[in-house]
């Protein structure tokens, strides 16, 4: 089996091999590599453009998700169903019905917070392709009663920002963001601010928490994309110079006038902005959670990503110690707006493996009577059947599934349309349900129902959250009821059994042909 795609050529850096399928799998190079080709392979293309080609493209119009193929993955699990019984609903035919399954979650170590649907939207940073879509994504997040999360470097990203003594006092962009979900915000969900190192630097969290609103905060180490901090592209010399005056690597110097000559000339056309590493430890963590209580931070979850085992053993009892509200696990293989492309296909511990892992060691402080903090896992959950199998491998941990691309997808899709919509241009796959917004999303008629007048006001993309987040809610209620499972806490590890015995192994998952062995011996007597 080949685990490694698009080694050489991949639509993500829109590159391609000149003999096509034909090719040396373990070099991804064409077989035969000829003199006077033009070179439109990602050797080729790196030959002239260089540390370019590191990236996806085009930057700030895209998100990605790595394309490798894991030895084991969702995939490799079926979800069980049953002819028996019901938890959570008396078994009656009548009253054991897909609608009557409730998706309400909680997180929260004392105080709790009610989800809606069980769905965290993991952070979106100061990538264009976020904050071109924030308003859609975060109004459809609030009106599901979900939980988002801003992400790292939106005040030091901001032009506008004041920042006084190295603290940020002031920024439009960060205050926006927060108003798009708490304008639609109805009671159940959360939004959250993370921080990074340069975050943490500027007292980015301490701002939202005393001036902004905001109650709930994130610490982050890291994402399942990438192992470095987050990076995006400049288009202008003024923008890395503020970005570098303001703490940021910035690649190349644009304070060195040899390169301010190069880019004006057109040498080249972008800066690179990366944010620095972090460097835990137990003692600095115990340090910042407090100081985040003590700044009035009411809830605290920690972001970690797809770092070796011993990281995930940090995390989980980090996250025990400090008592903290959620811990959200980030596999590799999910999505970003901007990482390194073969970083993220090559780096890391893929969904499936790190999931099993954290169950291990959570098990273990569970069996010592520890506090066991809520879990969110993400990396690549994008349908219903993903949710289910994320919250079966996980139970009885995970409170809720991380998700980030295909929400944004969602509030991209529905802005398009709705774009369409509004300048008459409607595309011919949606042209057939009609010509009006109300017309063409399933949903609007219910939301309009729901907002009333407001409903006028809603970002359009938030309809796309919102119809994609229903799908996925009865797509979840139909395979729960047909577990008999009518409430998440239900959901337990034998709901999904492993169609393999390496994901047996991997999971600790009951391999198909051994499921329920005991049972069947009863029976057959």
């Amino acid at each position: 089996m080949t685990f490694s795609n698009g080694i050489n050529a991949t639509a993500a850096t829109l590159t391609k091999l000149r003999t096509g399928n034909s090719k040396c799998e373990f070099s991804g190079m064409c077989v035969t590599c000829l003199d006077g080709c033009p070179g439109l392979c990602e050797i080729g293309k790196s030959s002239v453009r260089g540390k370019e080609m590191l990236y996806p493209q085009p930057f700030g119009k895209i998100t990605s998700a790595s394309e490798k193929d894991y030895p084991v993955d969702y995939s490799h699990f079926n979800i069980m169903g049953t002819a028996v019984g019901a938890q959570g609903i008396e078994a009656d035919s009548d009253k054991a019905i897909f609608p009557a399954v409730s998706l309400e979650s909680e997180i929260g170590a004392t105080d709790k917070i009610k989800l809606g649907i069980p769905v965290v939207v993991a952070a979106m940073g100061s990538t264009n392709v976020a904050a071109q879509n924030w308003d859609h994504l975060a109004a459809g997040a609030a009106i599901c009663g979900a939980g988002i999360v801003i992400g790292e470097n939106v005040c030091a990203m901001d032009p506008n920002s004041e920042i006084k003594n190295g603290r940020v006092v002031h920024s439009p962009n960060l205050a926006k963001r927060i108003k798009d979900f708490q304008n639609w915000y109805n009671g159940k969900g959360f939004i959250a601010v993370q921080a990074n190192v340069e975050d943490t630097m500027l007292g980015a969290q301490e701002y939202a928490l005393e001036k902004l609103g905001v109650d709930a905060v994130e610490i982050k180490w890291g994402q399942g994309a990438k192992d470095i901090g987050g990076e995006v592209k400049l288009n202008t010399l003024e923008r890395a110079l503020l970005l570098k005056s303001r703490g940021y690597i910035v690649l190349p110097n644009p304070e060195d006038p040899k390169v301010q000559e190069a880019y004006k000339a057109g040498a080249f056309s972008e800066f690179e902005r990366h944010s620095r590493v972090g460097m835990v430890s137990q003692e600095s963590f115990n340090a910042r959670v407090e100081e985040l209580r003590k700044a009035g931070a009411k809830y605290i979850t920690l972001k970690t990503g797809a770092y070796r085992p011993a990281d995930l053993a940090r995390a989980v009892k980090f996250a025990s110690d400090a008592k903290l509200d959620l811990l959200t696990v980030d596999g590799a293989g999910g999505g970003t707006g901007m990482s390194p492309w073969r970083m993220m296909n090559e780096w890391g511990v893929p969904t499936v493996y790190i999931q099993a892992l954290m169950v291990k060691y959570l098990d273990k402080l569970a069996a010592k009577g520890a506090y066991v903090p809520p879990v969110a896992i993400a990396g690549g959950f994008t349908l219903e059947d993903h949710l289910f199998k994320g919250f079966a491998m996980g139970a009885p941990y995970v409170k809720a599934i991380g998700m980030a691309r295909s929400p944004l997808t969602a509030a991209m899709v529905g802005k398009t349309v709705g774009e369409a919509i509004k300048s008459g241009k409607v595309p011919p796959e949606y042209k057939k349900y009609g010509q009006s917004v109300e017309q063409i999303f399933v949903a609007a008629a219910e939301l309009k129902d729901k907002l009333g007048g407001d409903f006028e006001s809603l970002p359009v993309g938030a309809i796309g959250v919102y119809s994609y987040f229903e799908r996925l809610a009865q797509g979840l209620r139909q395979f729960m009821c047909g577990a008999r499972k009518f409430a998440l806490e239900y959901i337990t590890r034998d709901d999904i059994t492993a169609l393999t015995r390496e994901a047996a192994e991997v999971s600790g998952i009951r391999y198909i042909m051994d499921l329920d062995d005991e049972e069947v011996e009863q029976i057959l007597g």
